[in-house]
């Protein structure tokens, strides 16, 4: 079975990169091994120390999608600049942000509004059932991610067994909008942080958060700084105690924390955003 030898300078844990809710169609069974479906291809892959050992996709997809070019040690250094994210960084070691599918990275944050990670992962599960193509792997039937075409073909109503409650109409929209799935990769790709965020939240179903989430989980604008609950909660107790306690998340909080977090943790403060994520119940 294939396998990548991590250099000494490659910080990487699989455990923690798939394990820490940034992705949400993996799964790991009793003997270590992580199974995913990405890009149309199944992957079966696990970590024993320094190697990575894998199945299902080439080497450079494997060192492509957990972000292995990335010098990891650098970005943590930067935003190494207090003794609370400190304490994060060391409790998380090898976190890595990956590179996610773009479309299926959108559609799965709209899936993700006001909902817990068991049933983000059931609804996504369910449309890719639905809509998408059957994989044979390893004696078991796994399904694609669907293209916004094979969605917006049909009625909104044949989205009625996926469970998506409001977010039904928007999920359908927004297949409807992205009519050109490479063409809309490439134009948000290509713009500057502020506008990429401004046309994602054109979208129907995208707010400010899956916003952010998405242009760093698939997009790679690593100044992106999603804020949830659980974010504002942190940045409350450690770094801004003048916003209230307990107080419903406004878009003025929302933008004072992303506005600190760019200024405090640097250019790469969505990798910070994501230290203190994993770090919130540990």
């Amino acid at each position: 079975m294939p396998t990548i030898n991590l250099s000494s300078y490659q910080q990487f844990s699989l455990d923690k990169t798939l394990g820490c809710g940034q992705v949400f169609r993996w799964d790991q069974t009793d003997d270590g091994w992580w199974y995913g479906v990405v890009d149309g291809r199944v992957v079966r892959i696990r970590q024993e120390g320094r190697q990575i050992i894998y199945h299902g996709a080439p080497g450079s997809f494997i060192k492509n999608y957990f972000s292995l070019d990335l010098d990891l040690m650098s970005i943590l250094a930067s935003i190494d600049q207090d003794p609370f994210i400190h304490t994060a960084i060391s409790r998380n070691s090898g976190l890595r942000i990956i590179r996610q599918p773009k479309w299926e990275c959108l559609i799965s944050y709209i899936c993700s509004t006001n909902s817990n990670i068991p049933t983000i992962r059931r609804r996504i599960a369910s449309i890719a059932e639905r809509f998408g193509k059957p994989i044979d792997f390893e004696g078991k039937t796994y399904f694609t991610f669907p293209e916004p075409y094979s969605i917006s073909c049909g009625e909104l109503e044949d989205l009625t067994p996926c469970r998506l409650g409001y977010r039904q109409p928007y999920i359908f929209g927004t297949s409807c909008s992205v009519t050109d799935e490479k063409c809309w990769d490439e134009m948000i790709e290509k713009l500057p942080y502020k506008d990429a965020r401004k046309e994602l939240i054109k979208l129907k179903g995208v707010g400010p958060k899956a916003a952010d989430c998405i242009l760093l989980f698939a997009f790679q604008k690593y100044e992106s700084f999603p804020v949830d609950v659980w974010i504002r909660r942190i940045m409350r107790e450690n770094y801004l105690p003048d916003l209230l306690k307990n107080a419903p998340l406004t878009v003025r909080d929302y933008d004072t924390i992303r506005n600190f977090a760019r200024n405090h943790f640097g250019i790469y403060c969505g990798y910070a955003q994501e230290y203190l994520y994993a770090a919130r119940k540990q």
